[in-house]
């Protein structure tokens, strides 16, 4: 038997897309004489499609393309994820299934069994649990299908289950496991994904076909890197991350393969090309194809306009410099150097003039009251309005420039500086961001070493440094990681060597401004808790504040 995976490029609600690529693929899966050919997880509606699932119309839209895919089985056998609707009154409307499709009729249908209710993911929401199981018998061949999460509970070991579907299975005695997933990208999943398929081969002494989605979903981003694994734990394969593949596999080769091929997982080139992935088919998908932002010569605008050239191409990418009376003139030359190293458009547009408009306004109802944050905000804003005029009149996406640090305590601005239309820094650390721009620069300067070499500053006060306000990042980033992806409480991060009062100002840092990041651009998800859909925490609470 020969099985193929598709791994594909996924667009949620655009059934005719959707099914053109799958009609390729299958295709182009009977050219490579494959028996069998396996698509993702929801591969007909995209995922995830959340709200879209309570609409009786998307439904009714992915039964029609269900029943044109279902026609393309007459000489292939198709696996392939869709919702299906639950014919009981009791239990939610739906299930998350896969189809086995053979001679042109719906063989047999496997629901999903566990419901991810965590983090992204909210299938319980939508999605009634299986509880029934069976397998497929074809040309000689009998093949346990799963569905995702469904071989993430490896012996019932996993806290969040009391099933485990494969140990339901194996009394069937499948000869073959086959799992349709959509499983998001994070810089340590790859491994997590490969660690769980080879213990799944193991347990179970069966050969494994695991398939996932490729490209990006507004913030979620999937890595592709599909799937084969030998029984004794091997892999036989792992397929290219961020980039759609279709292969086809030998069962026995796979069953008597001895070796391990698996690719390289550097954190920081996996974050690179996730945030690329991310632009583009944030563009792509949403039918735009030229962004803006602003150039300060710092190291985050810098690394989020090199991602993006290389996302769109360096012409799609405009940047706008806007110095103040406050910003130094090597900021100006190091924004402009990228610039050009980038063979990028750009502007440059002052904005004392602006500010002293403002002051001016001002000056009656702030009388004698000194300079502080008020006036730093009144500059970031004065950019943003310059910045969204541009994008309004030209239709260009702004791109938001902040990173992960300095949106955890609340350094920036809103309706300033922490406008735009996508986050691409959003979910990087600080510390990360000095590493992907020293990984962008591997093979030549492409972002000045000036940009990073300098302290970071918002240049929006005399000699202003991040220095003054926020611990040295290095720290900073610790403590955050510890809170936000670890979910550490100040005790136990001060038990681990912190200072505690430090610790205790970071922690009230990132609730108190829990209200900034609510109204904030999608962030690129690249870490295991990503701020958006993922982290949900009221505005108001009291907890640790």
């Amino acid at each position: 038997m020969r099985i193929c995976l598709a791994q594909l490029n996924y667009h949620i609600g655009n059934f005719e897309e959707n099914f053109r690529k799958i009609e390729a693929a299958v295709n182009e899966a009977i050219t490579q004489k494959a028996d069998i050919v396996v698509f993702g997880e929801l591969a007909l509606t995209g995922y995830p499609p959340r709200d879209f699932l309570e609409f009786d119309d998307f439904i009714a839209l992915s039964n029609q393309y269900l029943d044109k895919v279902t026609a393309l089985s007459s000489n292939i056998a198709i696996v392939i994820g869709a919702p299906t609707v639950n014919p009981v009154v009791e239990g939610k409307d739906l299930f998350n299934s896969a189809y086995f499709l053979a001679e042109g009729q719906i063989k047999y249908i496997q629901h999903k069994t566990l419901l991810p209710t965590y983090d992204i993911f909210d299938e319980y929401r939508y999605f009634e649990p299986n509880s029934e199981f069976g397998i497929v018998n074809y040309k000689g061949k009998k093949i346990a299908l799963t569905v995702c999460e469904d071989i993430w509970n490896i012996g019932n070991e996993n806290p969040l289950y009391v099933t485990c579907p494969l140990d339901e299975m194996k009394s069937f005695s499948p000869d073959l496991v086959i799992n349709v997933s959509a499983s998001p990208f994070d810089h340590n999943h790859a491994a997590d994904r490969l660690a769980i398929v080879q213990e799944n081969a193991i347990r179970y002494n069966l050969p494994v076909f695991y398939v996932n989605h490729v490209g990006a979903q507004t913030e979620v981003i999937f890595d592709g890197g599909s799937v084969v694994a030998s029984p004794n734990g091997k892999v036989f394969e792992e397929m290219v991350y961020f980039k759609e593949a279709i292969k086809t596999f030998d069962l026995q080769s796979v069953i008597n393969h001895d070796q391990e091929i698996v690719q390289q997982k550097n954190k920081i080139a996996l974050i690179h090309d996730a945030i690329i992935t991310g632009i583009k088919d944030y563009f792509g998908k949403l039918g735009f194809t030229k962004a803006i932002l602003g150039l300060s010569g710092g190291i985050d605008s810098a690394v989020t306009c090199a991602l993006a050239a290389r996302a769109l191409g360096p012409k799609n990418v405009t940047g706008l410099l806007m110095p103040s009376q406050f910003s130094s003139d090597h900021s100006v030359e190091d924004a402009r150097a990228l610039a050009e190293n980038l063979g990028m458009p750009y502007e440059i547009i002052t904005i004392k003039e602006l500010f002293e408009a403002f002051e001016s306004k001002l000056k009656p109802i702030f009388t004698d009251l000194p300079f502080n944050v008020t006036e730093e905000n009144i500059q970031a804003r004065c950019r943003g309005i310059l910045l969204m005029a541009m994008s309004n009149k030209f239709g260009h996406i702004l791109l938001n420039t902040s990173n992960k640090s300095e949106m955890a305590v609340g350094y920036g601005t809103l309706y300033g500086d922490l406008c735009g239309g996508l986050s691409v820094l959003g979910d990087v650390y600080k510390m990360d961001v000095y590493a992907l721009a020293e990984y962008i620069n591997k093979d030549g300067i492409v972002i000045p070493e000036n940009s990073i070499q300098k302290p970071p500053s918002a240049e929006l006060r005399p000699d202003q440094k991040d220095a003054d306000s926020l611990p040295p990042y290095d720290v900073l980033d610790e403590i955050l990681h510890l809170y936000i992806e670890e979910r550490k409480g100040p005790k136990e991060i001060i038990s681990l060597g912190h200072d505690e009062a430090l610790v205790s100002r970071i922690v009230r840092l990132v609730n108190i401004n829990e209200f900034k990041r609510y109204q904030t651009a999608p962030a690129l998800r690249v870490s295991s808790k990503a701020f958006g859909m993922g982290r949900r925490m009221p505005i108001v609470g009291k907890y640790l504040s």
